[in-house]
């Protein structure tokens, strides 16, 4: 049981509500109320789960000496904990990915954007993460991927303005994750923290959070004048992740933050309603 609880663990589970973002297209294109456009972005939904599942198990097989000596991850990751066995989750690997391999019958576009997902997830794993400002970067292209997902399951062309807002929005949650990193395990926790500092950190945060609420600004005001109510919602939303993350320590993990703070889930639910309430077709 233990065993099977670990596996469950490496897949983080948690994570997998970022994979919201794939629904993005679906929400602004008015799609939600098709049947077949449901489904299709359902289906990705769950292929971007195995992938991004898949995606941390390769990590923490490669990172499981370090997380070893890590006062934390030493007992929260099941490969370092030794829960789980390499070979074990080699094997939950293969199923992932010969699940995102049946995914091609179904969504082949889709799976291709997946698999630039692994590839990009994969050199960030290797490589990349250990390069400053870059692994902000590779962190937020990973949420604009998922929108581009649901677009192309849809069968919809991608906003410039959903893909900058995007950009924006994942930049700042990348950079508050790294803010808190910083913080709470200094530069021993990453081997990239060691090239940053809080100050510049904050000031990466703020740059994309404004530019995060400028162009979805902008997008409402030129293309949805209806979605206007929606913009004290998203203002509200940054100003209250930015006090969970100051006052109450999270922001190391984005999806811990928002599932543990009632009022960050309760604005998410309204906006969501709002836009769906505003594009409803009449």
């Amino acid at each position: 049981m233990d065993r099977l609880k670990g596996l469950l663990v490496l897949m983080r589970p948690k994570q997998w509500v970022k994979n919201a973002f794939v629904c993005a297209p679906l929400l602004f294109t008015g799609g939600f109320i098709d049947s077949a456009a449901l489904l299709m972005t359902g289906l990705a939904v769950v292929l971007f789960c195995f992938a991004s599942s898949a995606t941390y198990i390769v990590n923490d097989i490669h990172d499981i000496d370090r997380d070893r000596c890590h006062p934390k991850k030493s007992k929260s990751r099941p490969l370092a904990a030794g829960i789980v066995s390499i070979p074990q989750a080699f094997i939950l690997l293969a199923i992932l990915y010969c699940m995102l391999g049946l995914g091609w019958f179904f969504l082949p576009q889709v799976v291709l954007v997946i698999l630039g997902y692994l590839v990009l997830n994969l050199a960030y794993t290797f490589i990349l993460k250990h390069q400053p400002v870059i692994d902000i970067f590779i962190i937020a292209i990973g949420f604009v991927l998922r929108v581009y997902a649901g677009a192309v399951a849809l069968s919809v062309p991608v906003s410039s303005w959903m893909f900058v807002t995007t950009l924006c929005l994942a930049l700042y949650l990348a950079a508050v994750k790294r803010r808190q990193e910083l913080k709470s395990s200094g530069s021993e926790g990453r081997e990239v923290l060691r090239h940053y500092s809080v100050a510049l950190i904050d000031r990466y945060a703020e740059m994309s959070a404004t530019g995060a609420l400028l162009f979805y600004s902008l997008f409402v005001i030129s293309a949805r004048p209806d979605m206007v109510i929606t913009i004290p919602l998203v203002l509200y939303g940054l100003f209250r992740y930015w006090y969970v993350v100051e006052t109450l320590g999270g922001g190391e993990s984005p999806t811990d933050a928002l599932l543990a703070d009632w009022q960050l889930l309760a604005v998410a639910a309204i906006w969501v309603l709002a836009c769906a309430w505003a594009i409803w077709p009449s």
